[in-house]
């Protein structure tokens, strides 16, 4: 699965992109989100606050109980992102 940070996002994990394997049990973005605030601490502050991260999965975007696949590429952004 390839993951896209945008904005202050690219910040707090270190990182503007990343692929990973897709955990076991990680079905959809709640619980995506979850497992990156396990490897990004900092990320895992930022999507505390609901509403502040947003995420596309394959370029659409999405609400939090959309599924994600290992073939998916997912973004997240905050809701404003300047050039």
């Amino acid at each position: 699965m390839k993951i896209l940070y945008f904005a202050w996002l690219r910040q707090r994990t270190g990182t503007s992109t990343e692929t990973i394997d897709l955990p076991p049990g990680v079905t959809n973005v709640t619980e995506l989100l979850a497992h990156l605030g396990e490897r990004h601490p900092s990320f895992a502050e930022a999507i505390s606050a609901r509403g502040v991260v947003r995420c596309a999965v394959n370029q659409r975007h999405v609400d939090r109980d959309h599924p994600v696949t290992a073939a998916d590429e997912v973004a997240f952004f905050p809701p404003v992102t300047g050039g």
